[in-house]
Formats: C-alpha cells, structure tokens, sequence
C-alpha cells in the first residue's frame, strides 16, 4: 500500500503481521524493557527498514535511535518508520535522491475525543467539517493526525529542531495528495529553502497512510504538485491525481 503514494527513487517494504526477527545488540536494549505489543511493533519496523536497505543496495545493518528517538540511517540514506495495530512499514532512499522521506500509518477511526483541537488550527478545522460533509467515508481528523507525523518525520532530520502540530497548515485534496504549508521559518538546503511540504495519502483496508518525500536538486524525480491553501481545503476535481503519480521502484508486502 505505502508504496503507492512514494516516488520512484523510494524503496518500502511493509508488513501486514510481526515478523519473528533478530535485533541487533544496540536495538535490543532500546526494547529491553518494553511491553511485548512494543517489542513486537519495534522489531517488525526494524525488519522492514532492514529489507528495505538491503533492497537499496547496502548490508542488514543495526538501526538505533537518534536524537529525540529518530532511526539513525547509515551514511548517505534518508528514511522512516511507521507501526500502527496491523501495519508496519518503512521507506528507503538514497540521500543523493531524496532530502528527505516521512511516512505515517494510522487505524481509520475517528481521533479520541478533545484531540483534535489539540493539534489541528481553526481553519483546518473548518476544512475537516467542509471535507467531511463532502467525503463521509474518510476519517479526516485521523489523516490531518497521520499528515502532520509524516511532516515531522521529514522536518526533525533536516533541522534538528521541534515542530509543534499547529505549526504547519493541512491542506487536502480527494483525489490522494496534500500540501503542508510551515508556519514558522523552514528548513534550508544546499540550494534552496522549504516553506512547504507535498505529499501524498491513501485511505484503504481500516488504515490512512500518508507519505512526504523531498526530491534533492540533484533527483530525477518529479516534484508533487501542491495543493492551493485557498481552496477551503479541497482541491479541484481532475487535477493531478493518485492514479496519474509514478510508483516505487521497489515495493515488498509481508502477511
């Protein structure tokens, strides 16, 4: 499914149920003392991050965490992790491809009650009540959640800083993509700064997957198409869409 909503230069691999697999000793200690729901999540993440590297070209290597509990990647290679109940998944690239690559998983429920508030601005709000009557079968308020993981995901490795969930403005469209427009000063690169984030989303099978993958200068890869902030959230209909996206080059599905 995750490898729906990436770019060609992205390897994933996902699983559908725990894999039984063998943690390195700097990963072991990481869950030394976690329940086994946690243990379970970790290792299967571990699992697919691994395959998904050695799909890129590079050796099973040890994933620890880094600072504020990001997987720490070998030299050269941009990534992330998601688990939720019933999924897990990572996403791979080379860091002369991609700047950087989130991606989020989360169960299609409603969020608890009061959250929402807590981490979606007045006009997303607005948007998700206008969306919602448009398109009932989407749990919005889950994705808007999955959407803000997944920019976070890309923003912590390429800044080393925090980002709150209202310090960047959700904006989605019904046909797969979204934009996330920061609200605070954003990332620069080599040649150039983000003040915005596209990326993609699916809704299937009881999950909301989102995804955010960043081109370098240097990439073949082509940029997605943004969603207008003024178009009360929605984006027009026959734009560009889900269908019309380039695929992963690699995609590998457990269970």
């Amino acid at each position: 499914m995750i490898a729906e909503i990436l770019p060609p230069a992205v390897v994933s691999v996902e699983a559908f149920k725990d894999l039984d697999d063998t943690l390195f000793r700097e990963e072991e200690s990481i869950v030394a003392r976690a329940v086994e729901k946690r243990r379970r999540a970790f290792t299967t993440g571990r699992a697919c991050a691994r395959r998904a590297l050695v799909e890129l070209g590079l050796p099973p290597v040890a994933i620890p965490l880094g600072e504020r509990g990001a997987p720490k990647w070998p030299d050269g290679v941009v990534g992330s992790i998601t688990h939720c109940d019933g999924y897990r998944a990572s996403a791979v690239a080379w860091a002369s491809e991609m700047l950087g690559v989130g991606i989020d998983a989360e169960p299609a429920d409603r969020l608890p009650e009061g959250v929402l508030r807590r981490v979606a601005v007045d006009q997303e709000q607005s948007w998700l009540r206008e969306l919602t009557l448009a398109y009932p079968a989407v749990s919005w308020d889950r994705l808007l959640f999955s959407a803000k993981e997944a920019v976070y995901k890309v923003w912590y490795p390429l800044t080393g800083k925090e980002l709150g969930f209202t310090d960047a403005l959700i904006a989605f469209d019904q046909v797969g993509t979204f934009d996330a427009r920061l609200l605070v000063p954003g990332p620069t690169t080599v040649d150039r700064g983000l003040t915005n984030f596209a990326g993609r989303w699916l809704a299937r099978d009881g999950l909301v997957l989102t995804a955010i993958a960043i081109p370098s200068s240097r990439s073949n890869c082509t940029p997605i198409e943004g969603v207008a902030h003024d178009a009360a959230g929605i984006h027009p209909p026959g734009s560009s869409s889900l269908l019309s996206q380039p695929r992963a080059r690699y995609a590998l599905r457990i269970g």
